[in-house]
């Protein structure tokens, strides 16, 4: 019997890794991945973040929407999994009937036995085959020349506003060698960036080893990756928390050749006694100091961060000095996110909680600043060439392609894209040189041209 597995994803980038080893484990049972949609499928999972209100609200929205296709589908079975039933599992039966079976951020690796009971079907031998089963899954993703590899699993960070830790458990990184062995498979499957992701990539190995090793796995990845690969491959860092952030890993990325010169580094605030009631510590002036070494360091370097506007007990004083912080740090790229009040969080408890009404008025004063910043970054890169990796590239009526890709300084999904024409077709994953030509609200316009960027 044929039975279509259609998977909707939420969330974060670890989010997607899970779903593709989900639909692996799928397709090495005979299970078909449906990708024209839910309506044709027979089971529907759906892969939930329960991260904060906004993200359990669509995760719920999501939900009740794939339930619609029992009715007006073929749809026989509703799975729900990850971060939102991990946090409301018992609530979900109760209160969503068409849900047939709920898991767990641990219970993924039950797919299969899950739907193989709800279909009557032979359950799996219990063997466990994570790079296999991703690996298989790849050429049904939309964008398979990138890859994003967990280095880590959970957090032990105890920000007072967070969920992660109470979803995900404490931080368990992952032994070095089974990373690279993950990011070459990936690499020869076809995969040109490799995005490397945890809750705080740069605290990764301390658990396992002691002391921080992202620097040696950055070298290590480098000195296999850049020798066996004869096409280019970046390397990005995504999540690292400015805190753990040491002197050996900036030499790492202002060194290396593949790893990309760009950094996620999410402050979250900048003043002393917001993040002292946020549990992170620090300081402005830390961050004012590792701001300067980066960019001193690694002079072209792209620095993106994320703050929260509306923590409790923020005040005019607190939130004026955010703003000063972000106008002189001209972070390149900076999202901006209003407090949400989490339950069974310290911070749901505090006084002093900040209406809503203020929170969105901060976040769009600071939202309207960062994009000033942006526009003036982006048209100083207007009148120089570029290397760019595609992501897509389609032929116009007239002969000429239209393709969109990324600079180092762009992240896939959450950064600005360049969008450029070619008198050739080019395939997704190769990077070339485009001239940069204007700058538009947020993206870049330019031509492909076959001159080498300086």
């Amino acid at each position: 019997m044929t039975i279509k597995v259609y998977l909707f994803s939420l969330g974060c980038d670890k989010n997607k890794v899970d779903g593709e080893v989900m639909l692996g484990q799928l397709l090495a049972n005979e299970y078909f991945i449906s990708v024209s949609g839910p309506a044709e499928a027979d089971a529907i999972i759906v892969n939930t973040c329960g991260f904060i209100r906004e993200a359990t609200e669509e995760s719920i929205d999501c939900v009740l929407d794939m339930a619609a296709y029992k009715k007006s589908g073929n749809c026989r079975a509703l799975i729900v999994v990850g971060c939102m039933t991990e946090r409301y599992r018992e609530d979900f039966t109760v209160e969503i009937p068409e849900v047939d079976a709920v898991l767990g951020v641990a219970d993924r690796d039950k797919i299969v036995k899950v739907l193989g009971r709800l279909f009557k079907r032979k359950l799996p031998k219990n063997k466990s085959q994570y790079l296999q089963h991703r690996l298989l899954a790849r050429k049904d993703i939309s964008f398979p020349h990138i890859a994003y590899v967990k280095i880590a699993e959970g957090c032990d960070n105890r920000c007072a506003y967070c969920t992660i830790p109470s979803i995900r458990g404490g931080y368990k990184s992952r032994q070095i060698t089974e990373i690279i062995k993950e990011c070459e498979a990936l690499v020869n499957d076809g995969a040109r960036e490799i995005v490397l992701v945890a809750q705080d990539t740069a605290r990764y190995g301390m658990d396992r080893y002691g002391e921080p090793r992202l620097a040696e796995l950055l070298r290590k990845l480098n000195a296999r990756l850049h020798a066996s690969c004869g096409q280019a491959v970046w390397v990005r860092l995504l999540y690292a928390y400015p805190q753990h952030i040491t002197p050996d890993l900036i030499r790492a990325i202002a060194e290396l050749e593949i790893v990309c010169k760009y950094l996620d580094i999410p402050i979250q605030h900048s003043e002393d006694t917001t993040l002292a009631r946020m549990g992170r510590g620090g300081s402005r002036e830390a961050l004012r100091d590792l701001i300067r070494r980066l960019r001193e360091q690694i002079p072209d370097i792209t620095l993106r961060t994320t703050v929260m506007v509306g923590f409790p007990g923020e005040t005019n004083e607190e939130f004026r000095g955010l703003y000063s912080f972000v106008k002189e740090a001209r972070f390149e790229r900076l999202g901006v996110f209003p407090y949400s009040r989490e339950e069974g969080t310290p911070a749901a408890t505090m006084p002093l909680q900040v209406k809503d009404e203020i929170k969105h008025i901060r976040r769009d004063r600071i939202m309207a600043l960062q994009q000033r910043i942006h526009m003036i970054k982006q048209r100083h890169k207007t009148g120089k060439p570029l290397d760019v990796m595609v992501d897509e590239c389609t032929l116009r009526k007239d002969g000429e392609y239209q393709c969109i890709g990324r600079s180092q300084s762009d992240a896939p999904e959450v950064d600005a894209v360049i969008h450029f024409s070619s008198e050739r077709q080019l395939l997704p994953g190769q990077v070339v040189t485009v001239l940069a030509t204007s700058a538009n609200d947020y993206d870049l316009q330019g031509v492909h041209t076959h001159e080498p960027a300086e």
